[in-house]
C-alpha cells in the first residue's frame, strides 16, 4: 500500500490500542453516509480534490512499485477507491439536482471548474469531449484491463500444481532447504490469491465507467425536467445550468476513473520479475541503438517531403539521431570498458572442514530418470508408501529399526533401472517398466503371455513385463502380476533382510538396551558394560542377524548373554549360547507347530573329516571334497523344496558356525541346527545323511 495510504490509515487508527482497529471500519462508514447525508459544497470541493489526489498517490505507486505482489493490497484499495467514487457521484447528484436552477456554483467551485474548462462556451463540444473521454475509458483501458486480469489469473491458477511439484522436487534434490520451500510455496500461494482477486476487482472499474454514463444522461435528463417544471426556468438555461454542472460532476468523477483504470492495467500487464517500470521500458525500448536510428531515417525522410510540416518532422529525426549516436557510443565504452578490464584476481580456495566430509546413507535406491514418477506420489507414485510399509514389516521382524532409505535419482544409470546401496556400495540391480506390470511364474502356467521377457530381480523367477491391459488375462492363465513398485520393494526387503547384520551398529545396539532398561533395568545394568562391552554385544547380535536370527526377543539374549559372559567373550561362543536359550523360537520359525521336525545329518565318515580339520581353529577342505559335499547339500534342499518342506541340516555344536557360514550364500534355504539347539518338545526325523 502507498505510503500517503498508510499514513491516512495510521491517522484514523491514532496511538491507542483500542482503536487501532477502527480505521478501516470508521472510513467505510463515513463514505456510506455520504450517500445519505447532504453534503455542503464546500465538502464537495474538499472531497473531490482528495479523490483526485487519492487517484494520483495510487496510480505512482502503482508504477514505481517493484513487483505485482509487493501491492497485494491493491483489489481491497480499488473496492474503496470506487466506493468513495460512486459515493461522491450520488451527493454531486443530489445537490445538482436541488440546487442547480441557483448556477454553476451550487455544486462547488471543483464543479463549476471543470465543467467551464471543458464546455469552453460550447455546450455541444463539452458533451462530446465528454463522452468520447468516457469510452476511452469504458472500451479501451477498462475492457483491456479485464481480459488481461482474467487471462492472468486463468493461467496462475493453472500453472500453481506445476510450481507446487517444482518447489518439492528442487527441495528433494536438495537445491531448497525446507524453510526456502515452504517460502517458495507462499509466494505462489499469494501470486494466485492476487490475481484471482484482481480478476474480480477489474470489475469494479468496468461498472464504474457504466455507471458514469448512466448518471450523466439521468442528470441531463432530470435536470431539465426539475428546473423547468419546478423552478420554471426557460429549457436554455436550466439547459446551460445542468449541461455545465453534470459535465463538470461527470469530469470530476471519470478523471479519478481514469486514472484507477490506468494503474489496474499497469499492475496486470507488469510481468513478475522485480524492477521499477520507468527502468524497464528505458532498458528495453530505447536501449538499442538501431531502433533509433531507422526511427529518425524514416521521420527524416517524411520530413523532406512537400507540403509536410517539415520543421517538426526534422527536429524529432534530429533528436532520434542524436539519441542513436549517444546510446552506440555508451554501448561501445561499456564494451571497451569489459575488454581492457584486468582478469580478476582468483578467489582463494575456502579452507576445508570436516562438514564437506560426506557420510554414506546405510541404505540408498538410486533410479533412472524413467523411475522418477514411481517416488513422486503426487505423480502418483506409490513407491514411497511401499518403502514406507517394508520398513514396518521388517523392524518388526528382525527386532530393531530399520534406517530410512535415501531416494535419489542417477543419470548414469539406465532410464529405466535402479540400484540398491548398503554404505554406498551397490549390492543390487534391476530394471523395471513403469508403464507395465510383470507376470510372475510361479511354477505352473496354463499358457504364454506377450511381453518383454525378464527374471525376477529378487528371487531369479522367470517373468514377462506385460502391457496394463493384458494383468486380467494373465492371472486368469496363473502368473502372479505385480506393478513394478512392488517389485522394487519386495527387491528391497529381501536385499534388507540378506544384509540385516550390515544395518546393526552401535547406536542401534544402545538404542536396544535403552528401551531394555526400562522394563529390566538391573538386567541391563549389570551386562554392559559390567560383564560384556558394547562391542561384544554388537557383534553377538550381528551373527545372530546374519544367521537369520530375530532380535524380537531382546530380553532372552540379554539373560543368555549375562549367563554365558563370565566364562567367554568370543562373540562365537555367546551367539551359540544365544541360539541355545532360543532354540523353540529358531525351530518354531523354521517348522512352526508341527511336532516333527524332518532334518539331515552329516554321515559318519564326512563328520569325523570335518571334526578334524576343525582341530587347529579353521577349517580347511580340499576343494574337490568342499564341492562334492556342496552338491549333496545342493540335492537335498532342493528335494525338500520340492516336498514343500524346510530343509535342516542337524550338526554337532562345534561344526555349526562353520558350516552355517559355508551355506549362508549359496544355500540360503538350508538351516544349519546344533544337537543342543532342537527344543525337548520337537520330535526329530531323520531323512538322510550328507556323505
Amino acid at each position: 500500500m502507498p505510503i500517503a495510504i498508510n499514513k491516512l490509515l495510521a491517522n484514523l487508527r491514532g496511538p491507542d490500542s483500542m482503536a487501532r482497529g477502527l480505521g478501516a471500519p470508521l472510513l467505510l462508514m463515513i463514505v456510506l453516509a455520504m450517500i445519505v447525508v447532504p453534503l455542503a459544497p464546500f465538502v464537495l470541493d474538499l472531497l473531490f480534490t482528495f479523490n483526485i489526489a487519492l487517484s494520483i498517490i495510487i496510480l505512482l505507486a502503482v508504477v514505481y512499485v517493484m513487483r505485482p505482489l509487493e501491492f497485494s493490497a491493491f483489489p481491497t484499495v480499488l473496492l474503496l477507491v470506487t466506493l468513495l467514487r460512486l459515493a461522491l457521484n450520488v451527493a454531486s447528484t443530489r445537490v445538482v439536482l436541488l440546487h442547480g436552477h441557483q448556477g454553476g456554483a451550487a455544486a462547488g467551485h471543483v464543479i463549476e471548474a471543470f465543467g467551464n474548462f471543458v464546455i469552453g462556451g460550447n455546450y455541444a463540444i463539452g458533451f462530446i469531449v465528454f463522452v468520447i473521454l468516457t469510452l476511452i475509458n469504458f472500451m479501451v483501458v477498462t475492457k483491456g484491463a479485464e481480459r488481461v486480469s482474467e487471462v492472468s489469473a486463468r493461467f496462475v491458477l493453472d500453472a500453481l500444481p506445476g510450481k507446487q511439484m517444482a518447489i518439492d522436487a528442487d527441495m528433494n534434490a536438495g537445491l531448497l532447504t525446507r524453510d526456502e520451500a515452504k517460502a517458495r510455496r507462499e509466494e505462489v500461494r499469494e501470486e494466485a490469491d492476487f490475481y484471482g482477486s484482481m480478476d474480480g476487482a477489474s470489475k469494479f472499474i468496468r461498472g464504474d465507467a457504466i455507471a458514469g454514463i448512466m448518471i450523466l444522461f439521468i442528470n441531463i435528463i432530470g435536470g431539465l425536467f426539475i428546473g423547468t417544471l419546478n423552478h420554471g426556468l426557460g429549457i436554455g438555461e436550466a439547459l446551460k445550468n445542468y449541461t455545465l454542472l453534470t459535465i463538470g460532476d461527470g469530469l470530476v468523477a471519470q478523471i479519478p476513473s481514469l486514472l484507477m483504470s490506468t494503474s489496474v492495467a499497469i499492475l496486470v500487464t507488469r510481468m513478475s520479475k522485480a524492477g521499477q517500470m520507468g527502468t524497464q521500458v528505458i532498458s528495453q525500448v530505447f536501449a538499442e541503438p538501431k531502433v533509433l536510428a531507422v526511427t529518425a531515417g524514416v521521420l527524416g525522410l517524411v520530413g523532406i517531403i512537400p507540403g509536410m510540416p517539415n520543421g517538426v518532422f526534422l527536429c524529432l529525426a534530429a533528436i532520434c539521431g542524436g539519441a542513436a549516436y549517444m546510446t552506440a557510443q555508451r554501448t561501445r565504452q561499456k564494451a571497451r570498458a569489459v575488454k581492457n578490464a584486468p582478469p580478476p584476481a582468483a578467489a582463494a580456495p575456502a579452507e576445508l572442514g570436516w562438514d564437506d566430509v560426506q557420510q554414506e546413507d546405510p541404505l540408498g535406491l538410486e533410479v533412472g530418470y524413467r523411475l522418477v514418477p514411481l517416488v513422486d506420489a503426487k505423480q502418483g507414485g506409490e513407491l514411497m508408501a511401499r518403502i514406507k510399509g517394508v520398513r514396518k514389516k521388517l523392524t518388526q521382524e528382525l527386532g530393531f529399526l530399520v534406517q530410512p532409505v535415501h531416494i535419489r535419482d542417477n543419470l548414469e544409470l539406465a532410464p529405466s533401472a535402479y540400484r540398491i546401496t548398503l554404505h554406498g556400495v551397490p549390492v543390487a540391480s534391476g530394471q523395471v517398466y513403469p508403464d507395465r506390470d510383470m507376470a510372475l511364474n510361479p511354477g505352473r502356467v496354463f499358457g504364454t503371455v506377450e511381453g518383454i521377457a525378464t527374471k525376477d530381480p529378487t528371487f531369479g523367477l522367470d517373468a514377462v513385463w506385460i502391457e496394463r491391459g493384458a494383468r486380467d488375462h494373465a492371472q486368469t492363465l496363473g502368473y502372479t502380476v505385480v506393478d513394478p513398485a512392488t517389485v522394487v520393494a519386495t527387491h528391497l526387503s529381501q536385499i534388507v533382510k540378506d544384509h540385516s547384520h550390515e544395518l546393526l551398529g552401535f547406536d542401534e545396539a544402545q538404542q536396544l538396551l535403552n528401551a531394555l532398561g526400562k522394563s529390566a533395568p538391573k538386567l541391563v545394568e549389570d551386562l554392559v558394560p559390567k560383564v560384556l562391552s558394547l562391542s561384544a554385544f554388537v557383534r553377538v547380535l550381528q551373527t545372530l542377524l546374519a544367521e537369520r536370527v530375530p532380535l524380537r526377543n531382546l530380553r532372552g539374549i540379554a539373560e543368555a548373554l549375562a549367563e554365558a559372559a563370565p566364562r567367554s567373550q568370543e562373540p562365537v561362543v555367546l551367539a551359540a549360547a544365544v541360539r541355545v536359550a532360543l532354540s523353540r523360537q529358531i525351530v518354531q520359525e523354521i517348522n512352526g507347530l508341527e511336532p516333527e521336525l524332518p532334518v539331515l545329518t552329516l554321515a559318519p565318515a564326512l563328520e569325523r573329516v570335518l571334526q578334524e580339520s576343525l582341530q587347529g581353529g579353521s577349517a580347511v577342505l580340499e576343494p574337490g571334497l568342499a564341492e562334492r559335499m556342496h552338491q549333496s547339500l545342493s540335492d537335498q534342499v532342493r528335494r525338500q523344496a520340492q516336498n514343500g518342506q524346510p530343509a535342516v541340516l542337524l550338526v554337532p555344536a562345534g561344526l555349526r558356525p562353520w558350516l552355517a557360514k559355508f551355506t549362508r550364500q549359496s544355500l540360503p534355504d538350508l538351516h544349519v541346527l546344533a544337537y543342543n539347539e532342537v527344543p525337548e518338545t520337537k520330535q526329530i526325523r531323520l531323512i538322510g545323511a550328507i556323505s
